[in-house]
């Protein structure tokens, strides 16, 4: 299933589409991004957020939820629902085309290298799972969360890992296809 799902995500992986979402992120990224992340921070007042935490505990998420306030509160719990249920499709999707068009590019047919385009697809959805738990624990405050408290930190770190993971093997990616490329290009007569 695993193998399956990695070759199906590779045979989308065509320049066209490549490019498509490479621009889509770009934009996304300028257009979109630094005003959400600024909106978010002026409600939160600032606060340190869990979801650009790498590590923390449950005794600081709940510190979190109170140094937002019940508006502040109310406004990262939209945030979740609305733009990050977006966000994650669009890093996913230019992470998945790219890393799936450069492995095809720097690794045979049937590779197990292959498999390492569904790194940000486990990324993706341990952020879906992140946001799904600091809803409910930021919903629920001043009501404790008992297991959901202790998990949302987990899917934290473990989001950041395959998020982190799948832009160091991009850059490996680019850097492996890019040598074997010049190594492939006909040599130049003297």
């Amino acid at each position: 299933m695993i193998q399956r799902l990695s070759r199906r995500l590779s045979a989308l992986a065509r320049g066209w589409i490549v490019v498509a979402t490479v621009v889509i992120f770009v934009l996304f990224s300028i257009l979109v991004l630094p005003r959400v992340a600024a909106q978010s921070a002026a409600r939160t007042g600032g606060a340190k957020q869990p979801d650009t935490s790498f590590i923390y505990s449950p005794a600081d998420l709940y510190q979190m939820a109170e140094a937002f306030g019940p508006a502040g509160r109310q406004a990262y719990i939209l945030v979740r629902l609305t733009f990050d249920v977006v966000f994650p499709i669009v890093y996913g999707i230019v992470l998945i085309a790219v890393i799936s068009w450069l492995a095809g590019k720097a690794f045979a047919p049937g590779s197990p290298w292959r498999l390492l385009n569904l790194a940000p697809v486990a990324g993706m959805a341990f952020d879906y799972l992140e946001n799904t738990a600091t809803v409910i624990v930021m919903a629920r405050y001043p009501l404790r969360t008992p297991v959901i408290d202790l998990l949302t930190p987990v899917f934290t770190f473990v989001k950041w890992v395959f998020v982190g993971g799948s832009f160091v093997v991009l850059l490996a990616l680019i850097v492996l296809a890019s040598w074997r490329w010049i190594g492939r290009r006909p040599q130049a007569l003297k």
